[in-house]
C-alpha cells in the first residue's frame, strides 16, 4: 500500500509540475502579449507523399535537430524516453541491447528508418536501438499508431523515421563535436556539408566509446562500449524536372556482454556482441504536367552481421533486405467543390530477404537452421490525401502484401483533423490495421539454443484507432494534446516449451489488448523561457490478461531550459518518470514474473556560445544518482559528468 502510494505521488508530481509550468507560462504570457509565426514542419513520414504538420490525423511528434543538440543527446533511445507512448528498455550500459515499445504493444512491432532506407534487422527481429547514435541528425519523425499501409511489416505499432542533415549550396561547412566524461567515456564527430548551384552533399563520422560499468551484481568487469558510425548523402539536380538522391550509411559497434543466469547476468571476461551494419539507397523524382505529376523511383539496401563472441559457444549470422520501388502522385485542385487540393498516389513495391545463420560448436535441434533463407513480397499501393475549406484534412491508404512463404495481407489507414474555425483547436483521429510478418527466428529457429522454428507462422495482425484534441494558448505559445489510443493484437506469436527442453513458437488464439492516454504540452515563451512536458498512461494486457512485461502504466516527463545574455547562455533540466512494471526472470528454466520498481531519473545541462563558431557544454546525467533497473538483473548507469566543445568553419 505504501509503494503504491509514493509512486501515485511520484505521478502527481510530474503532472503538477507540468501544470505549474503551464499556469507559469499564462502569467507571463498575459504580462508579455506579442504576435508569433509558428512555422510548420512538413512530415514525409505521415504518408507516401509529404504533408505538412497540422493537416494530418495520426498522432506525429517531431524531435528536431537543433533539440538534441541544444540538450546534448547522445543516443536516440535517449530522446524517444520523452515522446508520449515510447517505453525504453536498454540491458545495462549505453549502447547495450536497447528496445522499445510503443503503446503497449511489442518491441518488433516499430518500425526504424533512417532517410527513408529500413533499419530493422533482416531477421525480422526487434530493432536494436543500442547502437543508434544521435549525429548529424535534422529531425526524427514519429507516428503512433498502425502504419502498415504505407510503410508494411513491422509498423504495426508506429514508425521512426531519423533524418539526416544534408548538404548546403554554393559552399561549404565544416563543423565538430568532441566530449569526454565519466566512465572512461569519449566522442568525436564530424560533418561536412557543402555543395554548389546543382548539387549538395554531405559528409559526417561519430566516434564514441566509454569503458562503461559492471552491469551484473557480482564481479568488478567494466562492460563498455565502442561505436563508429559513417553517413552521407548527395542531391543532384539533373534537369529543372528531374532530380537524383543517394544516401551511405555505416555502423561498426562493439559491446561488452555477461552471460544471463537463471537470477541475473554473470560477470564474463571474453563476452562480447559485434555489428557491421552497411546500408544506402538511390532515388530519382521527375516531375510533369506542371508539376502536378511526380513520379518516383527508388532502390534500397541493407546488409548487417551480427557476431555473439564467447570462449565456449560463439555465434554468427548475416542477414541482407533488398527494395525497389515505384510510386506516381497527381495533384489537381477543385475551386468550385469546397476549394479543395487533392493528391492521389499509387504505386508498387518490391522486398527480399535474406537470412543465415553461421554453423557454431552446438548441439543442432534442427539442421536447415544453417540453411540460407530467403524470402520475398510484393506489395501494391495507394493513397489518397484531401484538403477541404482550409480546415479538413483526409488521409486515405490501402495497401496489399503478396507473400509467397506465409498468409498475404491486405492493411489500410484513414486519418483525418479538422482546424476548427475561430478556435485554435485541433480535432485528430485516424483508425487502421496493421501486420508483422514472421521473424526468421521464428520460422527456423535460434542458434546456440534449443529454440525450433515454426515454418507454418501467420503474420500478427492489429486493428488501433485514436482521437486527440489540440489546443494553443496564449497566440501559440502554450500547445496542448490529449489523445485517447486503442488498438488489439491477434494471432500473436509466443513461445511454447516442450516436454523434450526444446521450445518453438505459436499464434495465439485470442486477442492482446491495448488501450490508454497521452498528453502532452509545449510552452515557448520571449522570456527566453522554454518547457514541456508529457504522461501517458497505458494498458497493454495479454490474450491471458496479464500485463505486458517491461511497459509501464504510468511514464511521463518534464523538460525546462532557460536561454539568456542575449542567447549565448543556456541551461536547461529534464526529469523522466518510468512507474513500476513486470519483467519476466528465469529461474531453473522456467519464466517467472518480477517487479521492477519506479524511478525517476534527472539530468541537467548548460552550454555557453564563446563566438557565433565555438561553443562549449556540459551536463549531468543522473544527477541524484538514481538505482533503477530497466530490464531486470541489469545495473544503470549511475551519475555521470560530460563536457565539451563544438566549433564550425
Amino acid at each position: 500500500m505504501t509503494h503504491n502510494l509514493l509512486q501515485h505521488k511520484k505521478s502527481a508530481l510530474i503532472l503538477g509540475t507540468a501544470l505549474t509550468v503551464l499556469s507559469f507560462g499564462s502569467a507571463l504570457a498575459q504580462e508579455k502579449k506579442q504576435e508569433t509565426v509558428q512555422l510548420k514542419e512538413i512530415i514525409v513520414t505521415a504518408g507516401r507523399t509529404p504533408i505538412e504538420e497540422g493537416k494530418t490525423g495520426r498522432a506525429v511528434t517531431v524531435i528536431t535537430g537543433k533539440q538534441l543538440e541544444q540538450n546534448q543527446v547522445r543516443y536516440v533511445a535517449d530522446a524517444l524516453r520523452m515522446v508520449p507512448g515510447f517505453a525504453v528498455s536498454r540491458s545495462g550500459s549505453k549502447g547495450g541491447m536497447t528496445n522499445i515499445r510503443v503503446r503497449g504493444a511489442e518491441s518488433n512491432h516499430l518500425l526504424v528508418m533512417v532517410d527513408g532506407v529500413e533499419m530493422n534487422a533482416a531477421s525480422g527481429d526487434a530493432f536494436d536501438f543500442g547502437a543508434l547514435q544521435a549525429a548529424d541528425i535534422e529531425r526524427i519523425e514519429i507516428l503512433r499508431g498502425p502504419q502498415s499501409a504505407f510503410w508494411g511489416s513491422n509498423a504495426l505499432a508506429g514508425v521512426v523515421n531519423i533524418i539526416t542533415k544534408g548538404g548546403k549550396r554554393d559552399g561549404f561547412k565544416i563543423s565538430g563535436t568532441t566530449e569526454g566524461g565519466s566512465q572512461n567515456s569519449w566522442l568525436g564527430g564530424v560533418l561536412l556539408q557543402g555543395g554548389a548551384e546543382n548539387y549538395d552533399m554531405a559528409l559526417g563520422a561519430s566516434y564514441r566509446r566509454t569503458k562503461g560499468f559492471n552491469i551484473s551484481n557480482v564481479g568488478d568487469e567494466k562492460d563498455g562500449d565502442e561505436n563508429l558510425t559513417l553517413n552521407g548523402k548527395v542531391n543532384v539536380d539533373l534537369t529543372d524536372t528531374a532530380k537524383l538522391d543517394a544516401t551511405l550509411r555505416y555502423v561498426k559497434n562493439r559491446t561488452d556482454l555477461d552471460n544471463m543466469t537463471s537470477l541475473k547476468p554473470l560477470d564474463s571476461l571474453g563476452l562480447e556482441g559485434k555489428t557491421n551494419e552497411l546500408l544506402g539507397s538511390v532515388g530519382l523524382t521527375w516531375t510533369a504536367l506542371d508539376d502536378a505529376l511526380t513520379q518516383k523511383l527508388r532502390f534500397s539496401g541493407s546488409d548487417r552481421k551480427y557476431e555473439y563472441i564467447a570462449p565456449d559457444y560463439p555465434a554468427e549470422n548475416k542477414g541482407s533486405r533488398y527494395k525497389a520501388s515505384y510510386q506516381a502522385t497527381y495533384a489537381f485542385d477543385t475551386p468550385s467543390f469546397a476549394d479543395a487540393h487533392h493528391k492521389i498516389t499509387g504505386g508498387i513495391e518490391w522486398q527480399q530477404e535474406r537470412f543465415r545463420q553461421v554453423p557454431v560448436t552446438f548441439p543442432v535441434y534442427d539442421e536447415t537452421q544453417f540453411e540460407k533463407h530467403k524470402r520475398s513480397m510484393y506489395s501494391f499501393i495507394g493513397e489518397y490525401n484531401g484538403e477541404f475549406a482550409d480546415q479538413f484534412y483526409v488521409n486515405l491508404g490501402l495497401r496489399h502484401d503478396v507473400n509467397k512463404d506465409f498468409d498475404d495481407a491486405t492493411t489500410f489507414s484513414l486519418s483525418g483533423a479538422w482546424a476548427i474555425p475561430d478556435t485554435n483547436a485541433r480535432l485528430h483521429s485516424s483508425v487502421g490495421t496493421g501486420v508483422t510478418n514472421p521473424t526468421f527466428y521464428e520460422q527456423f529457429g535460434f542458434i546456440p539454443s534449443s529454440f525450433v522454428g515454426n515454418s507454418s507462422l501467420k503474420p500478427e495482425k492489429s486493428l488501433g484507432w485514436d482521437i486527440g484534441l489540440e489546443y494553443a494558448f496564449f497566440d501559440g505559445l502554450v500547445v496542448t494534446d490529449v489523445t485517447y489510443f486503442n488498438q488489439d493484437l491477434r494471432d500473436e506469436i509466443v513461445s511454447i516449451y516442450n516436454p523434450d527442453f526444446t521450445s518453438t513458437v505459436k499464434n495465439l488464439d485470442g486477442k492482446s489488448r491495448r488501450h490508454g492516454v497521452e498528453l502532452a504540452a509545449t510552452l515557448n515563451l520571449f522570456h527566453g523561457f522554454t518547457a514541456g512536458g508529457s504522461y501517458t498512461y497505458t494498458s497493454s494486457k495479454g490474450a491471458d490478461d496479464l500485463d505486458a512485461v517491461r511497459r509501464p502504466r504510468h511514464s511521463g516527463s518534464v523538460n525546462m531550459a532557460y536561454t539568456f545574455y542575449e542567447d549565448r547562455a543556456r541551461l536547461f533540466g529534464e526529469a523522466i518518470f518510468n512507474g513500476k512494471m513486470e519483467d519476466v526472470a528465469f529461474i531453473s528454466g522456467a519464466s517467472s514474473r518480477v517487479n521492477l520498481g519506479s524511478y525517476t531519473v534527472v539530468n541537467i545541462g548548460g552550454s555557453y556560445k564563446f563566438t557565433d563558431k565555438l561553443e562549449g557544454f556540459a551536463r549531468i546525467e543522473n544527477l541524484f544518482d538514481k538505482k533503477y533497473q530497466e530490464v531486470y538483473g541489469y545495473n544503470t548507469p549511475g551519475r555521470g559528468a560530460f563536457a565539451g566543445l563544438k566549433a564550425s568553419f
